[in-house]
């Protein structure tokens, strides 16, 4: 009788102690339900990153002296976590290797070769009032990009009548927004974007036609991919950061998507193109390119000399003057007004040559 007492103590004791461990954990853990989660990206919050030791990083003064030896050493010198220091050079390489990929690529010339009623033009309006509703919506530049790929791709493959490609259009948003978003906009919203033209029905049944022409591939490389890193680069021989020079970049960037013609270069010509051109812009009397661009991007002056005459002539409203939704969205003072800052309206021949400085 002892024994079994002292064990249903001992029972008691034990179920008591795991209560007590149970509600310490209830107090010190804090449940997180994805609810309470803020949309960071369509709030434009700004997070707070720990600032390093200063065992680990040396002071920003002594950063910012430091000689540049080689591509590796301003990855090294970077704070920003999401820079990926120590592999970054890696994991551009690899994505310098898959954006050539024919899988990753829709055709230079698909308007040409497979499409019967759509034109050029009829592109350019699409991708401009795609814009209007990125806004409209708040959705993200990576987004758009995203967009405007699977809709070069899915008519590479498929071939579609005229009244039928803004529903290509906003489909193609739809699985970009559910691929990119936290929070992507419904169905409906898209119906209501085309003043109910199409109906929910005819926009689930396009999205699936796109997701199954497309292999479900949608993991895909765009300008987004590169377009921070090269801006980073381009500002090392700044004495102070150019605040306009992302932004700018960017616009160029964008600007790009509306011409058919930018369809045949690959996300990091582009990417390289609208730095090029931003650095002109900012700071016309100096030659835009240098040695420590060209290799990071490994594009060479003369390897950019078509695309960037291309985005300058849209830059210029040469190509798509009549295409405003870029152009107006970049006037803003959050972009830092840059789609108003003036340029030459002739790039010189010199820029073409090799770099020697």
């Amino acid at each position: 009788m002892m024994e079994k007492e002292i064990c249903v103590r001992m029972t008691r004791a034990a179920a008591k102690r795991k209560a007590m461990a149970t509600e310490e954990e209830r107090v010190t853990k804090k449940r997180v339900v994805l609810g309470e989660l803020p949309n960071v990206a369509n709030l434009n919050q700004k997070r707070v990153i720990p600032q390093p030791t200063k065992s680990l990083v040396a002071p920003a003064k002594q950063r910012k002296t430091a000689p540049v030896e080689s591509g590796s050493d301003i990855d090294a010198r970077s704070d920003d976590p999401k820079m990926c220091g120590p592999c970054v050079s890696d994991i551009y390489e690899y994505l310098r290797e898959i954006e050539v990929k024919p899988k990753q690529r829709p055709l230079p010339d698909y308007i040409e070769k497979v499409q019967k009623d759509v034109t050029p033009s009829m592109r350019g309006v699409l991708v401009d009032w795609l814009v209007e509703v990125a806004e409209e919506y708040k959705l993200l530049s990576e987004t758009l990009h995203l967009t405007v790929s699977y809709i070069d791709r899915f008519l590479s493959l498929k071939t579609v009548n005229k009244q039928r490609l803004q529903l290509v259009g906003v489909s193609a948003m739809l699985i970009a927004s559910k691929y990119e978003e936290i929070s992507p906009p419904k169905v409906e919203d898209f119906c209501y974007i085309t003043d109910n033209t199409f109906s929910k029905q005819d926009v689930v049944k396009m999205e699936a036609g796109i997701l199954l022409a497309l292999q479900f591939e949608l993991g895909r490389l765009t300008i987004s991919s590169f377009i921070r890193r090269f801006t980073r680069v381009a500002q090392e021989d700044f004495k102070v950061p150019h605040l306009q020079l992302e932004p700018l970049a960017c616009y160029l960037s964008e600007l790009s998507l509306l011409d058919y013609k930018a369809v045949k270069f690959v996300p990091s010509m582009l990417a390289a193109s609208a730095v090029f051109l931003a650095r002109f812009i900012i700071r016309p009397k100096q030659h835009p390119w240098n040695q420590m661009l060209e290799e990071y991007t490994k594009y060479k002056a003369a390897d950019l000399q078509v695309c960037v005459g291309i985005i300058h002539d849209l830059y210029l409203s040469r190509r798509g003057g009549a295409l405003q939704a870029v152009r107006d969205k970049y006037k803003h003072h959050k972009f830092e007004c840059v789609a108003t800052m003036p340029v030459s309206p002739d790039l010189p021949v010199t820029y073409w040559e090799d770099v020697t400085i």
